[in-house]
């Protein structure tokens, strides 16, 4: 667990000279990309896990995206949410007893799984058997399909596991912090990756 932890604080470091928090003035005319999405239902978890989780990755100056923090009357929902999940490096899906009772979850877990994004699934007070999406009326059948394949993507990804009655928070945090930040490395890396390539290929001679 000291290793661990150790690790993570060598991570946070290095992670926090790359993401300088911009100046007021260039906020206040264009907000900036966020790094890391959560998708929630926010009766269950605003106010414990994502809310907390939200809090500790502004205070280490990453940029997360929960809908109640960063959006203001007046901005189109749809499109607001959207643009945060095609801009985010990794989505964190909490998962609660209720999620699947809500199409909004289900229409965000949706667009992060085909966008192709990282995900971390965090499963809060309900195993993975236990999220099903019942016939839910009104839904179109192509969406409710889109929302079975989603779900079942998350519940197959390696996630955490948490119980809010009883459960270790700040355990909770470092762990859920630790992935986050491991993941956006893989994803810069891969871009990284991408980009050097896509050079290459451009410096070919013809």
């Amino acid at each position: 667990m000291q290793r661990s932890i150790s690790s993570t604080k060598s991570v946070y470091r290095n992670l926090l000279q790359s993401h300088k928090l911009p100046n007021t003035a260039i906020v206040t005319r264009h907000q900036p990309p966020c790094d890391v999405f959560i998708n929630h239902r926010g009766i269950d978890t605003k106010k414990n896990v994502a809310g907390l989780l939200y809090d500790h990755l502004m205070r280490l100056r990453l940029r997360p995206f929960l809908d109640s923090k960063n959006m203001k009357p007046g901005d189109k929902l749809f499109d607001k949410i959207d643009n945060a999940i095609k801009e985010c490096k990794v989505g964190v899906a909490v998962f609660s007893p209720r999620y699947c009772q809500s199409p909004f979850c289900l229409h965000e877990l949706a667009r992060i799984m085909e966008a192709k994004k990282k995900v971390i699934p965090v499963f809060c007070d309900v195993k993975p058997s236990e999220l099903i999406i019942k016939n839910q009326r009104g839904t179109p059948k192509h969406d409710l399909e889109r929302f079975q394949l989603a779900l079942e993507e998350a519940k197959y990804t390696v996630g955490l596991t948490f119980n809010s009655s009883n459960g270790d928070w700040p355990g909770f945090l470092m762990s859920a912090t630790e992935a986050i930040i491991e993941n956006m490395i893989e994803v810069e890396e891969e871009e990284e990756y991408q980009l050097q390539e896509s050079l290459k290929l451009n410096n070919q001679p013809n």
